[in-house]
């Protein structure tokens, strides 16, 4: 393997979640009266945690959004998890040669851990997932494009930035590996390649990814 580890970002590279997460955002967002369609949830949240998007909807508009915001939005995505949720096609594969040849991996993602475990647990994904290997943006003060959660990760798997390579899906995802110096792999499934550009290998296919690794 070229790499002494592989950090998967979660939602759209793990579990299927992005067009449901961001469907129900542009709702939730919209009912609170700050109009948004799929598109532009997308286009502006896609990747972010929960923080940025309080930052962007006070900076847009002068308006906090609603103290309990993040638990509304959280027990309607969880609702949708448990009806909608599956694992990224060809993903539980890539774990499964992972782990068969001792290559050591962990999740960091923008999402809190509640989510992680609510998604890992529906889509079965659990099982590759001890506690040791999933790390979210609440471990840290900034979440992405910041690189603090993905060094933050290196640091806790006892590997240096150099020698990481980091899954993701997202603009601000593939922003915070370059920052934090590691190499970083786009997965283009959802996202325009044009959008990942600076990642170092671009794949659509998730069953692709165990072959760029080697």
């Amino acid at each position: 393997m070229r790499y002494d580890l592989v950090i998967f970002d979660n939602d759209g590279v793990l579990v299927d979640s992005e067009s449901i997460s961001n469907r129900l955002l542009a709702a939730y967002l919209t009912e609170l009266g700050h109009p948004t369609s799929y598109e532009d949830s997308i286009r502006d949240y896609m990747g972010s945690a929960m923080h940025r998007i309080h930052e962007l909807v006070l900076e847009r508009t002068g308006r906090r959004l609603p103290a309990d915001f993040d638990d509304v939005f959280h027990a309607r995505v969880f609702a949708a998890f448990e009806q909608e949720l599956r694992p990224v096609a060809g993903v539980a594969g890539v774990l499964e040669k992972l782990a068969a040849d001792g290559m050591p991996y962990c999740v960091a993602s923008s999402g809190s851990h509640a989510r992680i475990r609510v998604g890992h647990r529906t889509t079965g994904l659990d099982r590759w997932f001890a506690e040791e290997r999933i790390f979210s943006s609440e471990d840290v003060g900034r979440g992405k494009p910041a690189p603090d959660l993905f060094l933050h990760a290196a640091e806790r798997m006892g590997v240096t930035p150099d020698r990481c390579v980091v899954v993701e899906d997202s603009p601000l995802g593939v922003q915070a590996a370059v920052a934090a110096g590691m190499d970083v792999y786009g997965f283009t499934a959802m996202t325009p390649a044009a959008k990942l550009a600076a990642a170092d290998e671009l794949f659509s296919d998730m069953g692709e990814l165990a072959d760029l690794l080697v």
